[in-house]
């Protein structure tokens, strides 16, 4: 019987020939990340070897990144303290892959991960945030975890009581039609399964939508998949992850290929035709919550955000760029900017579309993850409506719960921006 990227992933994790869907293992960890969050991982790290005698080390520090980025640069005495605390445990254990507030080093991490070649095709990768997913863009079984997980990993190098989940295949084929993007196709794919369509299972992406579809569109729809229930998202490697692996991340050795076998199986098989799509926004509270733009064009808001480790990469920029360059944001409406990294942000501005976004009327804030949670840049009024391409709008995500969110893609924020209210990019303006 065939295997699925996953069990292939999870089979040499863990040492063995095969695995199969309901085992249990405790496989080795190819890459373990965390943020900010680091200073609770270090708590119950140290805990661990109270009363051992022991020192404390971690099984392997060039297996470990810390990033800071949802609270950047720090907003409080408690954030910068804990910043404190990570930043010296990382240099008493020798952590190199370590990204502080920093120039073109500092970023959000799900953008850090890939664009620095941290993460390979057939890797195993923990997070202690829900959108490690992402990292299955570039074919690796990504997943986020809690803190007390990551503490045992750290120690042991291994996650405990993995159980092999079964995976759902969708296939997307066709063209998508302008102004329609890889977020607009992900947002119909969790309106479509629902918030707990896919609980404990796998995301698999085939067809040549995705065949076609660059590495920033595929981190896109990875990204999104935790929002249906889903463990992990993953696209299966191909000449696109080589492609972004050696000219972005600028990989120079050996790229493993891990793929699916072609009689692999699936416990349910999901087609979809791209080209009947139309641009997609998820409404107030759910992200499951999701209507065609047709069906909302018209709605008043009070901030456009643009950015975070959904939409904030390169392309996302250009898009909104190309939309308002020349023109000017609508009175009464504040367009935040966000970009996922500092290698983006300076390629962004050196290309002009920083500039151009800030003639528009925009505000171009640094690298880091901002009013997404709403903790930090960016919080919303009393009811206030936001239109983000951010993944989530749980009722107070962004920082006020008599507030609203609504989520879309670039193309449809930069078109709502000009007229203050959601607007489809496909009528022009």
């Amino acid at each position: 019987m065939g295997k699925t990227i996953v069990q292939k992933i999870l089979a040499r994790a863990s040492g063995v020939a095969e695995v199969n869907v309901g085992d249990i293992l405790e496989p080795a960890v190819d890459l373990a990340m965390s943020h900010e969050n680091a200073a609770l991982v270090i708590n119950q790290f140290l805990e661990i070897f109270k009363g051992t005698g022991l020192e404390p080390k971690v099984w392997n520090p060039s297996k470990i990144a810390i990033i800071f980025d949802h609270r950047v640069p720090a907003e409080s005495s408690k954030t910068a303290t804990n910043q404190k605390k990570v930043r010296e445990f990382v240099a008493q254990q020798g952590i190199t892959k370590f990204h502080d507030i920093r120039g073109d080093e500092m970023g959000i991490c799900h953008q850090i991960l890939p664009e620095n070649g941290y993460v390979r095709p057939g890797y195993l990768v923990v997070g202690t945030d829900s959108h490690t997913t992402s990292h299955g863009a570039l074919g690796a079984f990504s997943f986020g975890i809690g803190a007390t997980e990551m503490a045992s990993v750290w120690t042991l190098g291994r996650i405990l009581n993995v159980q092999v989940p079964e995976t759902i295949k969708i296939v997307v084929n066709g063209k998508l039609q302008d102004f329609v993007e890889p977020k607009d196709l992900i947002l119909y794919i969790v309106g479509l399964l629902g918030a707990e369509g896919a609980n404990y299972k796998v995301i698999e992406f085939h067809g040549e939508t995705i065949r076609t579809m660059n590495t920033s569109g595929r981190l896109t729809l990875c990204n999104m998949t935790v929002e249906a229930g889903a463990t992990s998202g993953i696209v299966p490697p191909d000449d696109e992850t080589i492609r972004y692996l050696r000219q972005v991340a600028g990989v120079q050795d050996e790229i493993e290929m891990v793929t699916p076998d072609p009689d692999a199986q699936y416990c349910q098989e999901i087609t979809i035709d791209a080209s009947k799509l139309e641009p997609q926004v998820a409404c107030p509270h759910t992200v499951d919550n999701v209507k065609p733009i047709s069906e909302v064009e018209g709605i008043k808001i009070n901030q456009i955000v643009l950015g975070s480790c959904t939409n904030g990469r390169l392309e996302d920029l250009e898009t909104a760029y190309n939309i308002l360059k020349g023109k000017k944001i609508a009175r009464g409406v504040r367009m935040l900017v966000f970009p996922a990294s500092g290698r983006i942000y300076r390629e962004a501005a050196k290309r002009g579309y920083l500039l151009g976004l800030m003639e528009a009327g925009a505000v171009v804030v640094n690298p880091g993850c901002g009013p997404c949670l709403g903790v930090h840049q960016g919080a919303l009024g009393d009811g206030e409506v936001a239109l983000s391409t951010t993944n989530r709008n749980f009722k107070g995500r962004m920082g006020n719960p008599n507030s609203e969110v609504y989520l879309c893609s670039p193309s449809v924020a930069a078109a709502s921006a000009l007229t203050g209210v959601i607007t489809d990019p496909r009528k022009g303006g």
